[in-house]
């Protein structure tokens, strides 16, 4: 029985020295790293707003530098004028997405570009590489004039075919406030 009492005892002393440690006493000392920068956030902070261009970088690039471009890095996967290469499909005419206009907004395929491509090293290429890039892809599928430049102004200008073809959808079941802090 005194032993019993004895475990119970030494039990419940453990138990409240290990609530104690972690109630919300002191945070123990972080050892390691260090505290993040506004320029390390920025690194990372490059969404657009495609609607308004909102977020697109300083850069500018023609269909000739992007035909280029493309020529170098691009045709293994998407082949000759991206007409469909070895990995994917063709990028020109249709309703495709991000190229052939399925989207409303132009900055679609900017934003997409530098985010994901090239797939084996996505975000490597400059702001005016993708900006020339987009260009060619835009020039194929006739958005854009061959002799075009494109820059955060003149791509977010681009009326694509189908920008009228999307409706709000008001119903009172799909509104949302988004809750950015304190919620």
């Amino acid at each position: 029985m005194q032993l019993h009492k004895l475990t119970i005892a030494s039990g419940l002393a453990l138990a409240l020295s290990f609530s104690s440690a972690f109630a919300g006493g002191s945070k123990p000392a972080v050892s390691f790293g260090s505290p993040i920068t506004e320029a390390d956030i920025a690194a990372w902070d490059i969404d657009i707003q495609t609607a308004t261009g909102k977020g697109l970088p300083a850069g500018s690039g023609s269909v000739a530098e992007g035909k280029a471009l493309f020529n170098a890095q691009c045709i293994g996967c998407h082949g000759v004028d991206a007409a469909g290469g070895s990995q994917y499909g063709s990028m020109v005419g249709g309703k495709r997405p991000l190229t052939g206009g399925g989207y409303p907004y132009a900055p679609i395929l900017f934003d997409y570009i530098r985010r994901a491509m090239p797939m084996n090293a996505p975000q490597s290429l400059s702001n005016d590489e993708v900006y020339a890039l987009t260009a060619y892809i835009y020039a194929l599928n006739e958005f854009i004039p061959q002799d075009a430049v494109l820059d955060a102004g003149s791509l977010t200008a681009i009326q694509m075919p189908v920008r009228d073809g999307f409706i709000v959808d008001d119903r009172p079941d799909t509104s949302a406030t988004r809750c950015m802090e304190d919620c």
